[in-house]
């Protein structure tokens, strides 16, 4: 049946780890899902991620969303390249208008489903470092230091301050390096004299002209340019640039958003529309593969169990010899 003349259980949106685990329970509760990914998960950049449980030697990003793709493909699920450009309600039923990644130009086909599920994730901001993909493939660059702190023990590690909590992440890192360095990134400092000697006590070296760029060496090494022209070299840069929340979607219907447009959800992963839940880096909380897979668990036991029961029907059984249908 094509899929504009279905009524979905769950049109899900957004095919990285929380979008996937969602799609397998829901499917294991055979409930109708339709998946669309754009192809833009974090995960992907991930070389290998060591705080994900179950891997003892750490898993590749994209092999774990390979695992995942494969594991719904055996439930009868599958994956939809493409966007979702827009997402209303109409008669009672959530409707998106996807385009198909191979679709040629024209008209999105329309999905209808019951209840809606965002996966969409967060983009990050501008990062100003040169060849930043290889970067993080070789390792020089970083984006989460609740993820990898441990990975990087003991090397000189270079942070950049952020619009919240700008000494936060350098003071998280001192738990695993002597030698952490903190870089203003603005003219105008986010350092109050609390944070100067919170800084100062805990050993972090403050770089106070603003960082304006960052190069690789030919080690792949990051180095700090700073506005003074000096540099600075390490190991390790994080550069917590910030982040914006992919909720346009969301926003749209009216669903309420938090800081950086975070989704705003309750304990089941339901955001203030009806029928419209989100998991992931998408919502307000800790942004972690562990933290999205668990979310996408609470948030398809909450839809299957608010959808209209899908009772399965008894299976058809040859007739014995002997026995006549009545």
């Amino acid at each position: 049946m094509p899929i504009q003349d279905q009524v979905y259980d769950t049109l899900i949106v957004g095919g990285g780890p929380g979008g996937l685990t969602a799609a397998i329970y829901l499917r294991r509760f055979t409930r109708s899902v339709a998946l669309v990914d754009k192809g833009n998960s974090r995960l992907r950049l991930i070389p290998v991620s060591h705080n994900y449980p179950g891997f003892p030697e750490g898993v590749p990003g994209n092999v774990l969303l390979g695992n995942l793709t494969v594991q719904l493909e055996r439930y009868g699920g599958t994956v939809m390249p493409g966007e979702i450009l827009d997402l209303r309600i109409e008669d009672g039923l959530f409707v998106g208008d996807y385009a198909a990644e191979d679709a040629p130009e024209g008209e999105p086909v329309q999905i209808r489903a019951h209840t809606v599920l965002l996966a969409t994730g967060v983009a990050d901001a501008g990062l100003p470092i040169e060849n930043w993909r290889e970067a993080i493939a070789f390792g020089s660059l970083r984006l989460c230091p609740v993820c990898d702190g441990f990975d990087v023990m003991d090397k000189r590690i270079a942070v950049a301050t952020a619009d919240t909590n700008p000494v936060g992440h350098a003071l998280f890192m001192r738990s695993f390096s002597s030698d952490v360095t903190l870089f203003e990134r603005g003219p105008a400092s986010m350092l109050d004299d609390e944070d100067k000697r919170r800084l100062e006590a805990a050993g972090v070296r403050l770089i106070e002209s603003p960082i304006l760029s960052v190069t690789l060496d030919a080690s792949m090494k990051p180095v700090m340019h700073t506005e003074d022209g000096e540099e600075y070299s390490a190991d390790v840069f994080y550069p917590m640039l910030g982040e914006k929340a992919r909720s346009n979607l969301a926003a749209k219907l009216g669903a309420k958003t938090a800081q950086c447009e975070e989704i705003v959800v309750d304990d089941h992963y339901a955001t203030t529309v009806p029928g419209l839940y989100a998991i992931g880096d998408v919502v307000v909380g800790l942004n972690q593969i562990a933290v999205a897979t668990g979310g996408a668990a609470k948030a398809a036991v909450r839809i299957h169990n608010q959808l209209p029961p899908a009772y399965r029907q008894a299976p058809a059984r040859p007739a014995q010899a002997g026995w006549t249908a009545s």
